[in-house]
């Protein structure tokens, strides 16, 4: 059931440029030929990254603008501008384009959405704040739980009851809910989130009230949990179904806004927007269902590692991608990243596991590492150095960028230790102020007490410790260890970070993809089309009706093909993924299970057990396992994703730039070092570290005692010597 709102936008337009954060270079026009080319913008908190794909020979070019926070839409078309201009292409030549923005995530952080009302059954109105009862820090006493998006005086109780199979117990009063809805709209509430007890059994109550309410108010933007999040357990359906409906009329005029924008820009092709959980959607669905978009970018950052990762014939990869706003961690296996079925969003620890919004979608499993490269240094009231969680994003920026910022960041503090280069950054085009750094270097020094270089060291290696101390948790908890992995770097700073990172984790290798600068708009690119979709099935193994099983499959199957069809997807090339949320009877949480083809008692358990083991090493003797829910992912290839890139080269015998010093903790001392330019170097070339690699829109570090080495696709092999 989809219930929508009219379009409010069409007399809002798009405002002027904000200046260029890339330099304009040489490049041959792309799409000569007629092939549609592809576009990729993803916003982040401190530059928009946008890249021209032509997927007939995987040329592509790149470009970084710097993100607007007032309207981020104005600095996503003013580099479109920019980048089809570098590129040599025509608007009319670009065939479609693909999205991934923060701003859904940020308003939850915020509390910047709609004013939001909840309808539920008598007798829950409090979910929200009762929550699952658990202290994150069990002995803080201070404690600050996270705070609804709906106030209490908006959240409104429905006569009606549901038992847990599905049953009526008391019909919907639909009279008496209409009255409550419209003293929520009486009082200024825009967005609405239904969510009855059991709802997922049985979606016949909030279907029934909301076509009632979207009949009486065309205005109220309606979220119903049956469609957000069918499944079990109330405050984690209720919490995924508010935040849907408190980001929804943002998401609606936001990406209206976007669609008409770019067709005023002439391009012709469709907007297709990355979800959280690794795959494309259309528009209209992304509107339907924004709360899977919060996770859109850093899931872009896990498909980029693994897509690089196979090209590079690495099994197993930790994708650690670095911004200039967070950094983000996802373990790769096989070539495919993990995903997860629940986040948490809007965290009040940024850390600390419970303290955020539970979101029950489907997502990339990312690990949030560390902090990016405008993240803030300071003095703690302990006297020690803490880095973030406080960022300068886009404004003011680092003191670097010489926008009014004065506090140190880190990469303020990478440009005093040598790895970026102030007259090459951003390829040039952006002119770094060194005395500002000096100076947010020195006032930080005089409050710890320390010489500016010692201080700068500490805040490049207090985020490389931060990072490579949550990557060991998260290798740990899936039974592996770190030198079974290969470290690729995506993101501005993440290569800047890679080499150092991974001598504290003990990985051998390293490798910095081409365009790493841009790394999750070049995964956004390669994605495929995706949609995950669940149902409630609550039965015993033993016993349970295949046959209903197989029901819930091919329907959830049917809904999911109506969804890909309209992304233009290849419908005939889909992989389907069948799962199953399963758990020994008693037990309080589940495990996702692959279900075997046919499905068969014998062969569920034997799944079942070998996943169980993966996780907890041993199965309970004599236990009995049960269905919770079904799951189905299908996936299907888009067309223009290719299956190369190819970015601007001009091979070189004489690709050495120079020599600069650069510091390495390894030998606790400033070296001197040779400076190479990307671009000139050929496949195959091997190079003795240190060294230092640069492009345009990043910088690789490599240390001493390693060895370099160009790969066929041009991603920079390091591997350690000892």
């Amino acid at each position: 059931m989809t219930l929508r709102r009219p379009d409010r936008s069409a007399k809002r337009g798009v405002e002027g440029p904000l200046l260029t954060s890339a330099k304009t270079g040489p490049s041959a026009s792309l799409g000569t030929t007629g092939t549609p080319l592809s576009l990729g913008i993803d916003i982040g908190g401190t530059f928009t990254d946008l890249v021209i794909h032509d997927p007939r020979d995987g040329r592509a070019v790149i470009w970084k603008e710097s993100t607007t926070p007032d309207d981020p839409a104005r600095g996503a078309i003013e580099g479109t501008r920019r980048v089809l201009a570098k590129a040599g292409a025509k608007p009319e030549q670009v065939g479609r384009v693909v999205h991934a923005t923060t701003l859904f995530t940020n308003a939850l952080i915020e509390r910047k959405g709609a004013r939001t009302g909840l309808l539920t059954t008598a007798g829950f109105r409090d979910v929200l704040e009762i929550g699952r009862e658990r202290k994150y820090e069990l002995y803080d006493l201070f404690i600050e739980m996270p705070k609804p998006l709906v106030p209490r005086p908006w959240r409104r109780e429905a006569v009606e009851r549901l038992a847990a199979d599905g049953s009526v117990e008391k019909p919907i009063d639909v009279d008496a809910a209409l009255r409550e809805v419209a003293e929520l709209v009486e009082q200024g509430v825009e967005s609405l989130a239904i969510c009855f007890l059991h709802a997922y059994a049985n979606p016949a109550h909030e279907q029934a009230i909301g076509a009632a309410i979207a009949e009486r108010y065309q205005n109220l933007s309606i979220s119903l949990s049956s469609d957000v999040a069918p499944e079990i357990r109330e405050y984690l359906r209720a919490s995924t179904t508010v935040a849907n409906a408190y980001i929804r009329p943002l998401a609606e005029v936001y990406l209206e806004r976007l669609e008409q924008a770019l067709r005023a820009e002439g391009i012709p092709g469709g907007l297709f927007l990355m979800l959280s959980n690794g795959g494309l959607t259309h528009v209209s669905e992304a509107k339907r269902v924004p709360v899977q978009l919060l996770e859109s970018g850093p899931a872009a950052g896990a498909l980029a590692g693994a897509w690089f990762g196979r090209n590079a014939r690495l099994e197993r990869v930790l994708a650690f991608d670095m911004g200039g706003t967070t950094a983000k961690l996802a373990l790769v296996d096989d070539g495919e990243p993990l995903v997860a079925y629940g986040f948490e969003a809007a965290r009040e620890k940024r850390f600390l596991r419970g303290s955020g919004l539970p979101m029950q979608i489907a997502t990339v499993e990312l690990i949030e590492i560390g902090a990016g490269g405008g993240s803030i240094a300071h003095r703690s009231d302990l006297g020690t150095l803490n880095v973030g969680p406080e960022s300068s994003g886009a404004q003011p920026g680092p003191a670097c960028y010489g926008r009014g910022g004065t506090n140190a960041t880190v990469t303020d503090a990478d440009l005093a230790l040598g790895y970026l280069n102030a007259d090459f950054f951003l390829g040039g085009a952006m002119k770094i102020d060194r005395a500002a750094t000096a100076e947010a270097l020195g006032t930080l020094a005089a409050d710890l007490e320390v010489e500016p270089s010692r201080a700068a060291f500490g805040v490049h290696d207090v985020v490389n410790e931060n990072m490579a101390g949550a990557a060991r948790v998260a290798i740990a908890e899936r039974g592996r260890v770190p030198s079974e992995y290969a470290l690729l770097a995506t993101g501005g700073a993440g290569p800047v970070h890679a080499w150092h990172v991974a001598r504290k984790l003990g990985v051998k290798r390293v490798v910095c993809p081409p365009g790493a600068g841009a790394g999750s708009t070049i995964g956004m690119l390669m994605a495929p089309a995706r949609v995950d979709r669940v149902a409630s099935f609550t039965a015993a193994l033993s016993g349970a009706d295949m046959q209903e099983a197989e029901r819930i499959f091919a329907a959830l199957e049917k809904e999911s093909l109506d969804v890909l069809r309209l992304t233009g997807a290849d419908v005939e090339a889909r992989t389907i993924r069948r799962l199953a949320d399963m758990r020994y009877i008693g037990q309080g949480s589940e495990i996702t299970v692959a279900m075997p083809s046919p499905l068969g008692e014998a062969g569920i358990r034997v799944e079942f057990e070998k996943a169980y083991k993966a996780l907890f090493a041993r199965t309970p003797p004599g236990a009995s396992i049960q269905f919770v829910a079904l799951r189905l992912s299908v996936t299907a290839p888009m067309p223009g994703t290719g299956g190369k890139l190819e970015l601007p080269r001009h091979a070189s015998a004489d690709a050495e730039k120079g020599m600069r010093p650069v510091f390495f903790p390894d030998q606790n001392k400033t070296v001197q070092t040779r400076v190479w330019d990307r671009y000139a170097l050929q496949p195959g070339v091997k190079i003795d570290g240190p060294a230092v690699f640069e492009e345009d829109e990043s910088t690789f570090i490599v240390g001493p005692g390693a060895t370099a080495r160009l790969l066929a696709d041009g991603s920079i092999l390091a591997e350690a010597n000892q």
